[in-house]
């Protein structure tokens, strides 16, 4: 098959081999390096001690000489008066399927002096305990079962937990399907290794799928066994299913008194539920309400009605401690999500603001901030902005006043100050508004620099942008302007969700490129997942983009094909969310949407660096990508939808660093070990140069 390239793109590659002929290449260290953003320290949600006085938190931090993670539990004063105290080891962090970390929220002793927590710790999951005050750290449960939940009475006396089957039981099923054979079903995880293949709970596990693409430890079904452990004598007994602790509420709940429940929380001390309300998730714009829902199943909603409420992007809701006030978050598109708090008090319907960010109150998590802890007076917030990493910082729910904690990613701040961030907001030709964080490139002349962008959320300290694969103030700091785009409201018309995604780059482009600040020749992007998804529609539809990195496959026959054997579920949402059906039938949306109906309209070289889950659901496009020498293909092995071991993270940062330097840039980076790398993507430059 022969593939034609546009006059755009063959002067593009001319431009770049005159670059590339001097063979350049860095000369200076990173003021961030790669490997500093793999290893920073991450906060889980913070939790105040039950008189307000001491906060909780884990930090973890990527070791990449041990690919593994080293977690620590701390306990420091709210008012700041002493560092914080290590008081105990947080074990490997748990993950879901998708590889996206379990919050290990711990729960205080009412006395204050442990707190309690799930922990992986030498091959199993306990419930461990912590003083207060670091003196000690103990396991709770002994039994030979890993724990899968727990809950500590309200006097503290009785700690209550769920296992599943035995350790010895689960080694034993894997095993013994490893034996003879593994029968393929619906629920089998088709496109990754079958067998103790997936890294959930923190061990490699064979693996099921749950809901579609979730996937679940093979003995998942065996229901959890409940117990009790008396925390005066140590004595375990188990539990009769009538004396299981009771569920919290949930939306499902309260379906009958109150429609489209998103979020709640309940005030301990009268029941009082604090309510957001959304609308159905298949609307465009969907209307969130904030309200109160008075203990007992007859008491009268409460709306807020203030103008702070109304019509508001909320995004979390808490009680405060001991008051008539609930705390709510807004998180608007039009402001890149930055976070402004404010207090509602119930029963007058005064709203008062607290405190304003230009980022994060909830952390810098790339799916979705964190919440607070909250006291009576204050709250513990793991703030994040897109030129400041994470730190722990109180604020006071009086005045707004804010004051550090604990700030244990300041020499990366400090390095990262040097790069120039900017808050964008631009609108298209239709009058479509766009939010966005640019962090402009180190300049060594009066050309534009390149550009790279990645879409979809851009929230708080980006990292490596939605998924954090791509390295955004390194690439900036050696000559790559970064752009993360924000992904509006999701239209349930897949079609109009990646013209919107196109409209978003192509006018961030010309903005830029108007301003001076970006070379419309030199365009680079990635994506993972939806970003993965949008990228490439525009790869197909436009030439925008001059050189691509895919983090995972997108829409395509073979994806189908994979996917169909999980039956209904998953035609039924292909139909819903993405209008396709078989793809044999090669209707007009598969011909819009995969690459695969495509491959002669993508005139961009792309770096493909996929999970081992996931690899195989993108071959039919990236094999005759590969033979015609267009794309890269590398697979991370026993990684889900998003990759978290910390060699691979290192190496995915590099490598994207390597492509867009070379494709952008003209660069190489002369590490001997690197040679091989280079010589084939000169190769694919050649042929790129080659197809007129």
């Amino acid at each position: 098959m022969r593939f034609v390239l546009c006059r755009t793109m063959v002067r593009r590659v001319v431009s770049l081999a005159v670059l590339l002929s001097t063979f350049a290449a860095s000369t200076h260290a990173f003021a961030v390096s790669p490997r500093q953003l793999v290893e920073m320290a991450d906060f889980s949600s913070p939790v105040v001690s039950p008189d307000g006085s001491r906060v909780a938190f884990r930090i973890q931090r990527a070791s990449i000489e041990r690919d593994t993670y080293d977690t620590v539990w701390y306990v420091q004063p709210m008012d700041g008066s002493s560092p914080p105290q290590r008081v105990g080891d947080g074990g490997v962090p748990l993950r879901d399927s998708a590889g996206i970390e379990l919050p290990p929220t711990p729960v205080w002793s009412p006395d204050g002096r442990w707190i309690y927590y799930r922990a992986r710790l030498n091959d199993r999951i306990d419930i461990w305990r912590a003083s207060a005050n670091g003196d000690a750290a103990e396991r709770v449960t002994q039994g030979d079962a890993d724990v899968r939940d727990f809950s500590l009475s309200v006097d503290g006396k009785v700690l209550q937990y769920s296992v599943g089957p035995t350790r010895e039981d689960v080694a034993a099923a894997e095993q013994a399907e490893y034996d003879r054979g593994i029968r393929v079903d619906r629920s089998t995880p088709l496109g990754q290794n079958l067998f103790r293949s997936g890294a959930t709970g923190g061990r490699l596990a064979t693996q099921r799928l749950g809901l579609i693409f979730n996937r679940v430890d093979l003995t998942d079904a065996v229901p959890d066994r409940w117990k009790a452990v008396d925390m005066a004598t140590g004595a375990v007994r188990d539990l009769a299913p009538s004396e299981k602790p009771a569920a919290a509420s949930t939306a499902a709940d309260l379906a009958t008194q109150v429609s489209h429940v998103w979020k709640l929380d309940r005030d301990r001390a009268s029941g009082r539920l604090a309510l957001l309300t959304r609308t159905a998730e298949t609307t465009d714009h969907p209307q969130i309400v904030l309200a109160m829902l008075p203990a007992g199943s007859t008491g009268r909603v409460v709306t807020c009605v203030a103008q702070a409420c109304s019509g508001k992007a909320i995004s979390g809701v808490q009680w405060r401690p001991g008051s008539d006030e609930v705390i709510f978050t807004v998180s608007p598109y039009s402001d890149g999500f930055a976070q402004s708090i404010y207090r509602w008090n119930v029963d007058t319907g005064v709203v008062t603001p607290v405190a304003t960010s230009t980022g994060m109150f909830g952390g810098e998590g790339s799916w979705g901030p964190g919440v607070c802890g909250v006291s009576p007076t204050a709250l513990a917030c793991v703030t994040a902005e897109a030129n400041r990493p994470a730190r722990l910082e109180r604020v006071d729910l009086q005045t707004g006043a804010r004051a550090v904690l604990f700030d244990p990613n300041q020499a990366l701040a400090q390095a990262i100050s040097g790069i120039p961030m900017q808050r964008l907001r631009w609108t298209d030709a239709k009058g479509q508004t766009f939010t966005g964080q640019l962090y402009s490139a180190r300049r060594t002349g009066t050309a534009p620099p390149p550009l790279f962008v990645t879409y979809y959320r851009c929230l708080g300290f980006m990292r490596g942008g939605s998924g954090d694969e791509w390295p955004l103030a390194t690439m900036a700091e050696q000559g790559i302007s970064t752009l993360c785009i924000n992904a509006p409201s999701f239209s349930s018309d897949a079609a109009t969700r990646y013209e919107v995604g196109q409209s978003a780059v192509e006018s961030a482009i010309d903005r830029l490129a108007a301003e001076g600040k970006a070379d419309r020749s030199k365009i680079g992007m990635g994506g993972l997942s939806f970003g993965s998804e949008a990228m490439m529609w525009i790869l197909i539809h436009s030439h925008a983009i001059a050189a691509a990195s895919m983090a995972s496959p997108t829409t395509s026959p073979m994806y189908y094909l994979l996917g169909s054997n999980i039956g209904d579920p998953f035609v039924s949402l292909l139909r819903s969310n993405w209008q396709l059906g078989n793809p044999d039938e090669a209707s007009a949306p598969w011909r819009q949407i995969s690459p695969t109906f495509n491959l002669g309209r993508i005139d961009a070289p792309i770096l493909m660096q996929f999970s081992e889950q996931e690899y195989m659901h993108g071959l039919d496009y990236a094999i005759p990508m590969m033979r015609s020498n267009r794309a890269d293909l590398y697979v991370f092995p026993h990684e889900p939808h998003n990759k978290f071991q910390p060699k691979h993270k290192l190496a995915v940062y590099e490598r994207n660093l390597d492509w867009f330097r070379f494709w952008l840039l003209g660069v190489e980076d002369p590490a001997p070990e690197k040679a091989s790398q280079y010589v084939h993507w000169r190769s694919m430059r050649s042929s790129l140069h080659d197809a007129r």
